[in-house]
Protein backbone atom coordinates (compact mmCIF):
# COMPACT_ATOMS: atom_id res chain seq x y z
CA UNK A 1 0.00 0.00 0.00
CA UNK A 2 0.95 3.27 -1.13
CA UNK A 3 2.22 5.43 1.99
CA UNK A 4 -0.34 7.76 2.76
CA UNK A 5 1.06 11.17 3.32
CA UNK A 6 0.47 14.40 5.31
CA UNK A 7 0.33 16.39 2.01
CA UNK A 8 -1.63 14.06 0.34
CA UNK A 9 -4.17 14.18 3.14
CA UNK A 10 -3.89 18.39 2.95
CA UNK A 11 -4.38 18.11 -0.73
CA UNK A 12 -7.90 15.56 -0.46
CA UNK A 13 -9.00 17.53 2.69
CA UNK A 14 -8.63 21.13 0.44
CA UNK A 15 -10.66 19.44 -2.10
CA UNK A 16 -13.44 18.14 -0.71
CA UNK A 17 -13.87 20.19 2.91
CA UNK A 18 -13.26 16.75 5.04
CA UNK A 19 -11.67 16.35 7.88
CA UNK A 20 -8.56 15.40 8.11
CA UNK A 21 -9.07 11.84 9.75
CA UNK A 22 -12.17 10.91 7.39
CA UNK A 23 -9.43 11.83 4.22
CA UNK A 24 -6.55 10.02 5.73
CA UNK A 25 -8.95 7.17 6.43
CA UNK A 26 -10.31 7.70 3.01
CA UNK A 27 -7.16 7.35 1.32
CA UNK A 28 -6.04 4.25 2.91
CA UNK A 29 -9.42 2.83 1.88
CA UNK A 30 -8.37 3.21 -1.94
CA UNK A 31 -4.59 2.88 -1.63
CA UNK A 32 -3.92 6.65 -1.76
CA UNK A 33 -5.05 7.00 -4.87
CA UNK A 34 -6.47 10.48 -5.48
CA UNK A 35 -8.87 10.15 -7.98
CA UNK A 36 -10.79 7.16 -6.20
CA UNK A 37 -10.54 8.74 -2.81
CA UNK A 38 -11.95 11.24 -4.53
CA UNK A 39 -14.89 9.02 -5.52
CA UNK A 40 -15.55 7.53 -1.98
CA UNK A 41 -16.83 11.13 -1.26
CA UNK A 42 -18.80 11.40 -3.56
CA UNK A 43 -20.51 8.34 -3.42
CA UNK A 44 -21.41 9.53 0.36
CA UNK A 45 -22.93 12.70 -1.08
CA UNK A 46 -19.81 15.19 -1.00
CA UNK A 47 -20.69 18.13 -3.40
CA UNK A 48 -17.69 17.81 -6.26
CA UNK A 49 -18.32 21.35 -6.55
CA UNK A 50 -16.30 21.96 -3.71
CA UNK A 51 -13.18 19.90 -4.89
CA UNK A 52 -13.33 22.12 -8.42
CA UNK A 53 -13.74 25.32 -6.64
CA UNK A 54 -10.16 27.28 -5.66
CA UNK A 55 -10.74 28.84 -2.65
CA UNK A 56 -9.07 32.78 -3.57
CA UNK A 57 -11.59 34.62 -1.20
CA UNK A 58 -10.81 35.56 2.25
CA UNK A 59 -10.17 37.24 5.37
CA UNK A 60 -6.99 38.04 7.28
CA UNK A 61 -7.77 37.28 11.35
CA UNK A 62 -5.24 38.71 13.53
CA UNK A 63 -4.45 38.51 17.76
CA UNK A 64 -2.37 40.46 19.83
CA UNK A 65 -1.36 39.30 24.00
CA UNK A 66 -2.85 41.59 26.32
CA UNK A 67 1.10 42.19 27.58
CA UNK A 68 2.20 43.02 24.11
CA UNK A 69 4.86 40.20 24.04
CA UNK A 70 3.20 38.47 20.72
CA UNK A 71 1.01 38.46 18.11
CA UNK A 72 -0.15 36.29 15.24
CA UNK A 73 -1.86 36.58 11.84
CA UNK A 74 -3.50 33.79 10.20
CA UNK A 75 -5.06 34.13 6.87
CA UNK A 76 -8.19 31.81 6.03
CA UNK A 77 -9.76 31.15 2.58
CA UNK A 78 -13.22 30.43 0.67
CA UNK A 79 -14.51 30.86 -2.74
CA UNK A 80 -16.95 34.42 -1.68
CA UNK A 81 -16.60 37.37 -0.15
CA UNK A 82 -20.25 36.53 1.19
CA UNK A 83 -18.91 33.36 3.50
CA UNK A 84 -15.71 35.38 4.13
CA UNK A 85 -17.97 38.08 5.79
CA UNK A 86 -19.92 35.17 7.90
CA UNK A 87 -19.57 34.82 11.65
CA UNK A 88 -18.51 31.30 11.61
CA UNK A 89 -15.92 32.05 9.26
CA UNK A 90 -14.72 34.76 10.84
CA UNK A 91 -14.74 32.99 13.98
CA UNK A 92 -13.01 29.75 12.62
CA UNK A 93 -9.81 32.78 11.96
CA UNK A 94 -9.96 33.75 15.06
CA UNK A 95 -9.83 30.79 17.04
CA UNK A 96 -7.10 29.78 14.36
CA UNK A 97 -4.95 32.87 15.42
CA UNK A 98 -5.27 32.10 19.07
CA UNK A 99 -3.56 29.05 18.93
CA UNK A 100 -1.10 30.20 17.20
CA UNK A 101 -0.98 33.16 19.44
CA UNK A 102 -0.67 30.60 22.39
CA UNK A 103 1.64 27.95 20.22
CA UNK A 104 4.00 29.03 18.15
CA UNK A 105 5.33 25.47 17.34
CA UNK A 106 1.36 24.73 16.05
CA UNK A 107 0.76 23.23 12.76
CA UNK A 108 -2.71 25.32 12.31
CA UNK A 109 -3.96 23.58 9.26
CA UNK A 110 -3.20 20.10 11.36
CA UNK A 111 -4.26 21.50 14.59
CA UNK A 112 -7.17 18.85 15.22
CA UNK A 113 -9.50 21.74 16.86
CA UNK A 114 -9.05 24.18 14.15
CA UNK A 115 -9.36 21.00 11.82
CA UNK A 116 -12.53 19.87 13.01
CA UNK A 117 -13.82 23.75 12.47
CA UNK A 118 -12.69 24.06 9.39
CA UNK A 119 -14.42 20.93 8.07
CA UNK A 120 -18.28 21.93 9.92
CA UNK A 121 -17.78 25.72 8.23
CA UNK A 122 -17.03 23.75 5.06
CA UNK A 123 -20.10 21.47 5.34
CA UNK A 124 -22.42 24.07 6.12
CA UNK A 125 -21.42 26.53 3.62
CA UNK A 126 -20.63 24.42 0.73
CA UNK A 127 -17.34 25.66 -0.04
CA UNK A 128 -13.42 25.04 -0.07
CA UNK A 129 -12.45 26.39 3.39
CA UNK A 130 -8.58 26.31 4.21
CA UNK A 131 -6.07 27.61 5.75
CA UNK A 132 -3.74 29.79 4.21
CA UNK A 133 -0.54 32.05 5.25
CA UNK A 134 0.46 32.44 9.39
CA UNK A 135 2.72 34.20 11.38
CA UNK A 136 3.55 34.77 14.72
CA UNK A 137 6.27 37.50 16.24
CA UNK A 138 7.10 37.87 19.69
CA UNK A 139 8.50 41.07 21.31
CA UNK A 140 12.36 41.62 22.15
CA UNK A 141 13.72 42.44 25.12
CA UNK A 142 11.92 45.52 26.83
CA UNK A 143 9.98 46.17 23.38
CA UNK A 144 6.11 45.38 22.44
CA UNK A 145 4.18 43.55 19.57
CA UNK A 146 1.98 45.82 17.62
CA UNK A 147 -0.97 44.63 15.21
CA UNK A 148 -2.42 45.87 12.67
CA UNK A 149 -5.74 44.93 10.02
CA UNK A 150 -7.22 46.64 7.85
CA UNK A 151 -10.30 47.39 8.41
CA UNK A 152 -12.60 48.35 5.21
CA UNK A 153 -12.11 45.07 2.95
CA UNK A 154 -10.08 42.89 6.16
CA UNK A 155 -7.39 40.98 3.67
CA UNK A 156 -4.73 42.84 4.82
CA UNK A 157 -2.75 42.36 8.30
CA UNK A 158 0.67 43.21 9.44
CA UNK A 159 2.19 42.06 12.61
CA UNK A 160 4.89 44.57 13.98
CA UNK A 161 8.17 43.77 16.60
CA UNK A 162 9.41 46.94 18.13
CA UNK A 163 12.75 48.05 20.54
CA UNK A 164 10.79 50.61 22.76
CA UNK A 165 7.05 51.33 23.85
CA UNK A 166 5.62 52.20 20.60
CA UNK A 167 2.01 54.34 20.82
CA UNK A 168 -1.39 52.94 19.41
CA UNK A 169 -1.40 55.56 17.08
CA UNK A 170 1.98 54.29 15.70
CA UNK A 171 1.40 51.02 15.68
CA UNK A 172 -1.71 51.86 13.38
CA UNK A 173 0.35 54.34 11.40
CA UNK A 174 2.85 52.43 10.45
CA UNK A 175 0.87 49.38 9.82
CA UNK A 176 -1.30 51.65 7.63
CA UNK A 177 2.43 52.39 5.92
CA UNK A 178 3.27 48.47 5.58
CA UNK A 179 -0.52 47.55 3.86
CA UNK A 180 -0.65 50.49 1.92
CA UNK A 181 3.19 50.66 0.64
CA UNK A 182 3.67 46.82 0.28
CA UNK A 183 7.28 47.11 1.13
CA UNK A 184 9.71 43.96 0.05
CA UNK A 185 11.74 43.94 2.90
CA UNK A 186 12.42 46.29 6.09
CA UNK A 187 16.03 47.21 5.36
CA UNK A 188 18.46 46.99 2.38
CA UNK A 189 19.82 44.30 3.55
CA UNK A 190 16.84 42.33 2.90
CA UNK A 191 17.50 43.15 -1.48
CA UNK A 192 19.86 40.42 -2.87
CA UNK A 193 22.81 41.24 -3.64
CA UNK A 194 22.42 40.31 -7.18
CA UNK A 195 19.62 42.42 -7.06
CA UNK A 196 21.24 45.47 -6.50
CA UNK A 197 24.31 44.94 -8.51
CA UNK A 198 22.58 44.46 -11.63
CA UNK A 199 20.12 47.78 -10.69
CA UNK A 200 23.49 49.68 -10.25
CA UNK A 201 24.83 48.13 -13.37
CA UNK A 202 22.41 49.57 -14.96
CA UNK A 203 22.35 53.01 -13.56
CA UNK A 204 25.59 53.19 -14.51
CA UNK A 205 25.29 52.43 -17.98
CA UNK A 206 22.05 54.66 -18.75
CA UNK A 207 24.28 57.38 -17.18
CA UNK A 208 27.28 56.51 -19.74
CA UNK A 209 25.51 56.38 -22.47
CA UNK A 210 24.65 59.93 -21.94
CA UNK A 211 28.14 61.13 -22.56
CA UNK A 212 29.55 60.91 -18.96
CA UNK A 213 33.00 59.73 -17.66
CA UNK A 214 32.76 56.95 -15.36
CA UNK A 215 33.78 58.69 -12.62
CA UNK A 216 31.20 60.34 -12.94
CA UNK A 217 28.14 58.25 -13.75
CA UNK A 218 29.09 56.40 -10.29
CA UNK A 219 28.00 59.11 -8.86
CA UNK A 220 24.70 59.51 -10.50
CA UNK A 221 24.33 55.86 -10.29
CA UNK A 222 24.17 55.75 -6.07
CA UNK A 223 21.61 58.80 -7.05
CA UNK A 224 19.18 56.58 -8.79
CA UNK A 225 19.98 53.76 -5.99
CA UNK A 226 18.93 55.30 -3.20
CA UNK A 227 15.70 56.18 -5.11
CA UNK A 228 15.46 52.34 -6.01
CA UNK A 229 16.13 51.51 -2.37
CA UNK A 230 12.97 54.26 -1.30
CA UNK A 231 10.69 52.54 -3.41
CA UNK A 232 11.44 48.99 -2.23
CA UNK A 233 12.69 49.29 1.49
CA UNK A 234 10.57 49.96 4.49
CA UNK A 235 13.04 51.92 6.02
CA UNK A 236 13.88 54.39 3.11
CA UNK A 237 10.35 54.76 2.59
CA UNK A 238 8.59 57.93 2.61
CA UNK A 239 5.70 57.79 5.51
CA UNK A 240 2.77 57.60 3.37
CA UNK A 241 1.12 60.34 4.79
CA UNK A 242 2.36 63.39 4.93
CA UNK A 243 0.12 65.34 7.49
CA UNK A 244 0.98 63.19 10.02
CA UNK A 245 4.64 63.17 9.38
CA UNK A 246 7.24 64.23 6.20
CA UNK A 247 10.23 62.00 5.74
CA UNK A 248 11.28 58.30 5.87
CA UNK A 249 10.03 55.35 7.76
CA UNK A 250 13.15 55.30 9.65
CA UNK A 251 12.53 58.89 10.76
CA UNK A 252 9.60 58.91 11.83
CA UNK A 253 10.74 55.47 14.17
CA UNK A 254 13.77 57.81 15.30
CA UNK A 255 11.42 60.42 16.25
CA UNK A 256 9.11 58.43 17.92
CA UNK A 257 11.98 56.67 19.62
CA UNK A 258 11.58 53.16 18.62
CA UNK A 259 13.29 50.82 16.43
CA UNK A 260 11.34 48.38 14.05
CA UNK A 261 12.94 45.10 14.80
CA UNK A 262 10.85 43.01 12.15
CA UNK A 263 7.40 43.13 10.37
CA UNK A 264 5.53 40.57 8.78
CA UNK A 265 2.47 41.73 6.40
CA UNK A 266 -0.45 38.92 5.30
CA UNK A 267 -2.80 40.04 1.91
CA UNK A 268 -5.27 37.30 0.77
CA UNK A 269 -4.17 36.00 -2.21
CA UNK A 270 -0.79 37.26 -2.09
CA UNK A 271 2.34 35.05 -2.01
Amino acid sequence: MAEITAKMVNELRAKTGQGMMECKKALQEVGGDMEKALEYFRKKGVKASLSERTATEGRVVGVASQDGKAAALVEINCNTDFTAKSEPFLALGAKAAQALLHNPNIDIAQAAEVNANATEVAQQTGENIRIGKTARLEAPAGGKVGLYLYGITGKIGAIMAFTGNPSEDLIKQLGGHIAFARPAGLTRDTVPADVIAKEREFAVQQAKDTGKPQQIAEKIAEGKMNAFFAERVLLDQEFFNASVFKGSIANYLKQNGVELKQYVRIEVGQG
